[in-house]
């Protein structure tokens, strides 16, 4: 089998989110406690660190891997969806899973007995993927993003030393509820008995589930603190932290919020034994594109017309987006936006609407099946009052927005991970 045929398979033979949306969709942890079964067990291998939320988890998961890398240790990374390639997914110390390990796997579960009585999704296999992954690589701790929700997620078969829950929005409310409270009981889901979570952000909402759930498995309950920060070079500076002045490589407003999380989860890990220096966490923060290999977070690709990509794909990411957008004081804004079919943007749109900047939209479109039509954004944006051109392809939209853009404009790729997916760039 070679690495393309094992690919193939992951996705032509399973049910993938990211293809067919909700119908692939499977909670319930009955089909992944089989696999790690069948497995032997790999997640018992090592300690783990385990994060949900609506938004951050991602930046939170990788810079966490980073800090604990810089401190010496063998970290596995396990995060979704993936930007360009399947094996960022699954990473070491920043390193890819080899494509001769991901043939190895999926032979060995065709090969298996019970290929054709678990049926299991996409997700669920590669997350077993990846924790066999790690247990073979020897690693001294995983850090392990849930994929959807929390209690029912595939992940949550795992007992980690330290949950994480970087905050609660409106997202995939079709699955996880249709408040923030009913979404919010989905995320207390990893929150586990006598371990120690910590909890990024309050809301009057989301805070009063957390306590609850906490109180119920008698788990120590932490809420981050604010952090001072500012914008600088490109960067955010945090000039005062248990850890010193922190210069951290992400950009982005959401970042700050995601800092403050991500070293009240440090605090709690050192505690939890694990030798991590000042040091250590400073240069975790400065180097964490590098060291994990993170993509899409308000990232530069090209710096004359400066422009950004952004997988803030929901009504909170896009709060930050707009209010960053909004705090410019020159330039036009060239906007190129796409999103999937299975969500309902408005409140996005009319985000977008209130943008206090003169800007030109380019409507697209991402290259897989849940994709919305370009030609349905426009009309559905139109109800917001916002036009613009007709641009299907991303890259034919970067094209014309480069061709148009003055040396202050500023040019945004936003609205959905496959639309930044589709970017041709050479990472």
């Amino acid at each position: 089998m070679t690495y393309q045929e094992a690919i193939d398979f992951l996705y032509n033979s399973l049910p993938v989110f990211q293809r067919e949306g909700a119908s692939a969709y499977k909670p319930g942890l009955a089909t992944s406690v089989a696999l790690d079964d069948i497995f032997g067990n790999p997640h018992k291998a090592y300690p783990t660190v385990h994060i949900a939320g609506t938004n951050g988890k991602g930046s939170t998961a990788h810079t966490l891997a980073a800090v604990l890398a810089r401190a010496g240790l063998k970290v596995g990374l396990y995060t979704s969806p993936h930007i360009f390639d399947f094996r960022e997914r699954i990473r070491v110390n920043g390193r890819k899973i080899s494509q001769e390990a991901v043939v190895d796997f999926v032979e060995r579960w065709k090969r298996s007995a019970s290929v054709g009585e678990l049926s299991p999704s996409f997700f669920e296999l590669t997350s077993t993927m990846a924790f066999e992954y790690f247990a073979k690589e020897n690693v001294d701790v995983a850090v392990i993003e849930t994929g959807l929700g929390g209690r029912l997620d595939s992940t949550n078969i795992i007992s980690p030393c330290l949950s994480v829950i970087t905050n609660i929005s409106l997202d995939h409310t079709g699955l996880l509820g249709d408040t923030i409270e009913k979404i919010a009981y989905e995320k207390a889901g990893i929150i586990k008995p006598g371990v120690p979570v910590v909890i990024g952000e309050r809301s009057p909402e989301s805070e009063p589930v957390f306590i609850s759930k906490a109180k119920e498995v008698g788990a120590p309950i932490y809420f981050a603190d604010s952090v001072e920060a500012r914008v600088e070079n490109g960067g955010i500076v945090y000039p005062s932290t248990p850890f010193g002045k922190i210069v951290g490589e992400l950009s982005g407003e959401c970042q700050i919020k995601n800092t403050a999380t991500i070293l009240c989860a440090i605090q709690r890990l050192i505690e939890n034994g694990f030798a991590i220096s000042s040091e250590a966490v400073r240069e975790g923060f400065a180097n964490v594109c590098g060291d994990t290999g993170l993509i899409g977070r308000w990232m530069t690709i090209c710096k004359s017309p400066l422009t950004v990509c952004d997988t803030g794909h929901n009504i909170g990411g896009w709060e930050y987006i707009v209010h960053q957008l909004s705090s410019r004081e020159s330039g036009k804004l060239h906007l190129i936006v796409g999103f999937v079919n299975d969500k309902d943007i408005s409140a996005i749109l009319q985000k977008i609407s209130d943008i206090d900047a003169d800007k030109m939209i380019y409507f697209s479109a991402p290259s897989v099946p849940r994709g919305l039509n370009a030609g349905e954004l426009a009309e559905k944006a139109a109800e917001f009052g916002l036009s613009g051109m007709v641009v299907p392809d991303v890259n034919d939209a970067l094209s014309l927005a480069t061709q148009s853009a003055g040396e202050d404009d500023l040019i945004l790729v936003a609205g959905s991970n496959f639309l930044v997916a589709d970017i041709r760039l050479e990472i």
